[in-house]
Protein backbone atom coordinates (compact mmCIF):
# COMPACT_ATOMS: atom_id res chain seq x y z
CA UNK A 1 0.00 0.00 0.00
CA UNK A 2 1.23 3.46 -0.88
CA UNK A 3 1.34 5.96 1.96
CA UNK A 4 -0.52 9.27 1.75
CA UNK A 5 1.95 12.08 1.06
CA UNK A 6 0.87 15.15 3.07
CA UNK A 7 3.73 17.57 2.46
CA UNK A 8 3.29 20.16 -0.30
CA UNK A 9 4.18 18.60 -3.63
CA UNK A 10 3.73 21.78 -5.69
CA UNK A 11 6.66 23.82 -6.97
CA UNK A 12 4.35 26.84 -6.71
CA UNK A 13 1.71 26.12 -4.03
CA UNK A 14 0.26 29.62 -4.27
CA UNK A 15 -0.52 29.01 -7.94
CA UNK A 16 -2.54 25.91 -7.02
CA UNK A 17 -4.45 27.89 -4.38
CA UNK A 18 -5.20 30.68 -6.87
CA UNK A 19 -6.47 28.17 -9.42
CA UNK A 20 -8.66 26.50 -6.82
CA UNK A 21 -10.16 29.82 -5.73
CA UNK A 22 -10.65 30.89 -9.37
CA UNK A 23 -12.45 27.62 -10.13
CA UNK A 24 -14.99 28.45 -7.40
CA UNK A 25 -15.43 32.08 -8.43
CA UNK A 26 -19.02 33.02 -9.31
CA UNK A 27 -20.41 29.61 -8.27
CA UNK A 28 -23.32 29.35 -5.87
CA UNK A 29 -22.71 27.49 -2.62
CA UNK A 30 -24.48 24.45 -4.06
CA UNK A 31 -22.40 24.60 -7.25
CA UNK A 32 -19.22 24.98 -5.19
CA UNK A 33 -20.07 21.90 -3.13
CA UNK A 34 -20.84 19.97 -6.33
CA UNK A 35 -17.51 21.04 -7.81
CA UNK A 36 -15.65 19.93 -4.67
CA UNK A 37 -17.39 16.55 -4.78
CA UNK A 38 -16.54 16.10 -8.47
CA UNK A 39 -12.93 17.11 -7.82
CA UNK A 40 -12.62 14.60 -4.98
CA UNK A 41 -14.01 11.82 -7.19
CA UNK A 42 -11.76 12.71 -10.13
CA UNK A 43 -8.60 12.92 -8.03
CA UNK A 44 -9.46 9.79 -6.05
CA UNK A 45 -9.90 7.90 -9.30
CA UNK A 46 -6.56 9.25 -10.50
CA UNK A 47 -4.87 8.06 -7.28
CA UNK A 48 -6.50 4.66 -7.68
CA UNK A 49 -5.28 3.30 -4.34
CA UNK A 50 -8.10 2.67 -1.87
CA UNK A 51 -5.72 2.76 1.10
CA UNK A 52 -4.39 6.20 0.17
CA UNK A 53 -7.88 7.52 -0.54
CA UNK A 54 -9.22 6.11 2.75
CA UNK A 55 -6.34 7.74 4.64
CA UNK A 56 -7.00 11.06 2.88
CA UNK A 57 -10.73 10.88 3.70
CA UNK A 58 -10.00 10.17 7.37
CA UNK A 59 -7.49 13.02 7.63
CA UNK A 60 -9.82 15.47 5.86
CA UNK A 61 -12.70 14.47 8.13
CA UNK A 62 -10.55 15.00 11.23
CA UNK A 63 -9.68 18.50 10.00
CA UNK A 64 -13.36 19.28 9.31
CA UNK A 65 -14.40 18.07 12.79
CA UNK A 66 -11.95 20.49 14.40
CA UNK A 67 -13.11 23.50 12.37
CA UNK A 68 -15.71 25.75 13.95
Amino acid sequence: MTQLFTQSNFALPDEFYERLIDAHRDLSTQQSHAMNAALVLLLSNHIGDMGVVADALAKARAVAQHTD
